[in-house]
């Protein structure tokens, strides 16, 4: 293939910031005659500039627009660019000429991005606050699926519609998608307000003891049951229908308005500040997540003050989200559908060789539902484009089982406590996919990659993902004993079982974990699992004494001259690799994150510029079909595997898993994330030869040299 079709040199168009604005040609030569005038024609010049600006209005307003477009095509020279559609900056019919300083696709960027990072609060927030109400209360399978998948579902169900009607206006849809962010953030916050958990239990025991007063099964809160099910699934519909016009069209629209290899950074900021703003609502959320609290005494709480503080401060937050998406409505409604200097770099883009345009060569693209079909039927008999959203399918794969393993993974293989292990998995995935989707689009626009050296960055990165991957099952430490799971309380137990002779009297629970560390060095599920009759609030932590079945190891006394036998927490697995498999995990996500914009670009570069929505829009229904909507479904599947004890809650429900098997759960985290990135490459690499060739038969169809002019506009018509 020739040189010029591999590097695309055609693809290196003017910087938006470099394309001159009407105002600008307007005002030039306007400035030479200025120099000559009189202080009294200066003044008629301001009167004449309102003028134009009140005349700029009314065009916007509508009156003269089809009066203007039809006096532009009369005067337009061959070969000359229509600006007629670029506008100036200004809400509605009201055009401000202070505001022209920020019509452009940086201070545009600067709201959009305050609206992505609102909507990945939001959605942080109820991620986090769904995971604590199916802690708290017993929810079906069907209530389950609708709060999880409901974001999901509603999005996937309109995508397509949004795309295609939405590319025409996509300012007005974002408008429309600020107000019902903040109004889906709103509904979020409705259960919430006004209402205290009133639902009352027994505190659970324990110490061991043999007349024990143990919690009942305690009847749930069903008007709050219902009420958050109802306000939260559609909430998250809401979230989810209107987060497609900034995924979608903000994609696009950004892609229109700069160089085509600027478009890259752009974009990779924008989908950093998504992954941020997620990360804040779990850090904003994670305080306020109830976790159950074990007590050496039993206690009856009914309506305390703690449980209405704890959703006072939810439905705090979510109000807040709601005004800060609200606060963009009125500045993302100012800006233009056509910015100063778009119609330019289209242009520009028009010139560029795409894939199967001779299929839309003749097509007519209106807005029926029969041209929607058409178009898609052509869209997706594609083989790039449905290629490359398989792969980008297989990267949201990845974190998603990422975010699903890694925080159980770290808490029994390095022996960590799960709000650490979660917060430190938090710290490793946000930051590791923000950072690598905005290098991503740094490399992209300083290298100024063609379509096949996308695909070339794409699977290179993936390749040295797989090895970073590969180099953390080295990296592993040895298992902790624990009584009744891999040691048998010293030969009176069975492996497999928690009671033992030493506490079978003290008719412990299961439904709490609440590990601690005997001097023995062995780990216990409980304090009444090890035996121990009392405790002492010392210094800094809780002990526990006269455990029965801890009768080995180091005797420690406190300051009242009694043996310590317990301290809580999980014992020291004397284990110091932690620090060596973050690196190596996070560079993995790094590199991981670096084919996140390129593939986006190849989507948009393999096809015509006025189908570019819509070929997102059908890979965002690939990537829901085959990622996100049945992945965390069979992730939780696989990691039931790996379950090595699940307790058994007070209304004899079998309930969550509490210890899992350490070589499972390695195998699980490298073989999903190994099967996930295989298939990017695979993926990729089959996109990759079918564009090869095709660009290769295109080349040797030789250039035919056309001398009329009137041929020549014509040809350049159908592009």
């Amino acid at each position: 293939m020739s040189k010029g079709v591999s590097r695309r040199s055609g693809d290196r168009y003017e910087d938006p910031g470099g394309v001159e604005t009407r105002e600008a040609a307007r005002a030039r030569p306007a400035k030479d005659s200025r120099a000559r005038e009189t202080p009294k024609s200066s003044k008629s010049g301001k009167k004449y500039r309102h003028l134009r600006l009140l005349l700029e209005a009314l065009i916007r307003f509508g009156g003269f627009r089809n009066r203007k477009k039809a006096k532009s095509s009369v005067s337009k020279k061959p070969g000359e660019l229509d600006d007629s559609l670029e506008q100036s900056c200004g809400l509605g019919c009201l055009v401000c000429r202070f505001c022209e300083c920020c019509n452009n696709i940086r201070c545009f960027m600067v709201f959009f991005c305050i609206l992505v990072l609102c909507q990945g609060v939001v959605l942080g927030l109820t991620d986090v606050s769904i995971g604590n109400i199916q802690r708290e209360y017993s929810l079906k399978t069907f209530e389950k699926l609708a709060l999880e998948l409901s974001y999901d579902i509603s999005s996937g169900l309109v995508v397509i519609f949004i795309a295609f009607y939405g590319d025409r206006k996509k300012v007005i849809w974002f408008v429309a998608s600020a107000f019902f962010i903040g109004l889906g953030s709103l509904l979020c916050a409705v259960p919430f307000i006004n209402e205290e958990n009133n639902k009352s239990k027994v505190g659970i025991e324990d110490i061991c003891t043999e007349i024990k007063v143990v919690s009942g099964c305690q009847s749930s809160d069903a008007s709050f049951q219902s009420k958050y099910l109802y306000f939260v699934t559609l909430g998250r519909t809401m979230q989810g229908i209107a987060g497609i016009p900034l995924y979608i069209l903000g994609t696009t629209f950004i892609d229109e308005n700069v160089a085509t290899h600027s478009a890259g950074i752009y974009v990779g900021i924008a989908e950093c500040t998504s992954m941020i703003g997620y990360g804040m609502g779990y850090v904003i959320g994670a305080p306020r997540v109830k976790v159950p609290e074990n007590s050496t005494s039993a206690t009856n709480t009914a309506g305390t003050n703690g449980s209405t503080e704890w959703l006072w401060t939810w439905w705090i937050r979510f109000l807040s989200a709601t005004l800060v998406a609200w606060f963009t409505l009125i500045p993302l409604s100012c800006f233009p559908h056509k910015m100063p200097g778009s119609t330019r770099i289209q242009a520009a883009k028009r010139k560029r060789l795409h894939l199967f345009d001779s299929k839309l060569k003749d097509l007519q693209v209106g807005t029926s539902i029969k041209d929607l079909c058409a178009v898609l039927w052509i869209l997706m008999k594609n083989p790039v484009l449905i290629c490359l959203a398989l792969s980008k399918a297989a990267e949201i794969l990845l974190i998603i089982g990422a975010a699903e393993f890694l925080p159980i993974y770290l808490e029994n293989q390095f022996m960590l406590t799960r709000p650490v292990a979660t917060i430190l998995a938090g710290l490793v995935l946000i930051p590791g996919g923000a950072l690598g989707q905005l290098l991503g689009g740094v490399i992209v626009y300083t290298l100024e990659m063609s379509c096949k050296d996308l695909m070339r960055f794409i699977m290179a990165t993936s390749v040295v993902s797989l090895i970073l991957l590969m180099f953390t099952t080295f990296v592993s430490c040895n298992p902790v004993q624990f009584a009744g799971i891999n040691e048998d309380y010293d030969g009176e137990g069975q492996l497999g079982n928690l009671t033992a002779p030493c506490n079978e009297k003290c008719r412990c629970s299961s439904s709490v974990y609440s590990s601690i560390c005997g001097r023995d060095d062995i780990e216990y599920f409980s304090p009444c699992f090890a035996g121990c009759t009392y405790s002492k609030a010392l210094t800094r932590k809780k002990a526990y004494y006269n455990c029965a079945c801890i009768k080995q190891g180091l005797i420690t006394v406190d300051q009242e001259g009694d043996i310590i036998d317990a301290r809580p927490g999980k014992c020291d697995a004397k284990c110091y690799k932690l620090p060596l498999f973050i690196v190596f995990i996070f560079s993995m996500l790094i590199y991981s994150g670096f084919s996140g914009v390129p593939i986006v670009l190849a989507i948009m570069w393999t096809v015509p510029v006025k189908l570019r929505s819509l070929a997102l829009g059908v890979c965002y229904v690939v990537l829901r079909i085959f990622g996100t909507i049945p992945g965390p479904s069979i992730f939780k599947m696989l990691g039931e595997k790996s379950c090595n004890f699940r307790g058994v809650n007070e209304c004899g429900h079998t309930g969550r898993c509490w210890i899992h098997n350490k070589t499972k759960m390695a195998y699980l985290l490298v073989g999903i994330s190994f099967l996930c990135k295989l298939c990017t490459v695979i993926f990729t690499a089959t996109a990759f030869s079918i564009y090869k060739r095709h660009v290769n038969e295109s080349t040797d169809i030789p250039n035919i040299t056309v001398k009329n002019p009137k041929v020549k506009k014509k040809e350049e018509t159908n592009l």
